[in-house]
């Protein structure tokens, strides 16, 4: 009964920001959080474990707060709302940083609790190629 007296106080854009922090903790504990796991298991579980632990992450978002804002939980996906007018521009910044905390406290919660036993972060660049090839190939199929 708290939660509702609570929720009944906030405007409609703090709803939407609350939403978007929890539901992109959630895909940031369980996507990451299923690679610690697995690594600590000796890669038991494997890659079916590690792609499906995403996926209930957003499924769960979607499910809880799809109505609220939109479920979005990556920038990239508030990028594309933005560019095809499904989110107004003065909402933007409350999305992203909403997005950006979300990742932040749910990265804390996988390094402190879960574990660091995996190389999460560990991708670096071939040198052995011009920094514009390799940061035109990145620019390339982020945008596909």
């Amino acid at each position: 009964m708290q939660v509702s007296r609570l929720t009944n106080r906030l405007t409609s854009t703090q709803k939407k920001f609350f939403a978007e922090v929890i539901g992109t903790f959630i895909v940031v504990v369980l996507a990451t959080g299923s690679v610690v796991i697995d690594a600590k298991l000796g890669e038991t579980l494997g890659i079916p474990f590690i792609a499906v632990a995403p996926f209930v992450g957003v499924a769960i978002g979607v499910y809880l707060f799809g109505k609220i804002s939109m479920a979005h939980f990556n920038p990239a996906v508030t990028i594309g709302y933005l560019i095809t007018r499904h989110l107004r521009r003065e909402l933007l910044f409350y999305y992203l940083a909403a997005e950006i905390i979300g990742a932040l406290l749910g990265s804390l919660i996988v390094k402190y609790i879960i574990g660091t036993d995996a190389n999460l972060g560990a991708n670096a660049p071939n040198y052995n190629f011009p920094l514009p090839v390799i940061f035109g190939i990145e620019v390339l199929a982020s945008g596909l």
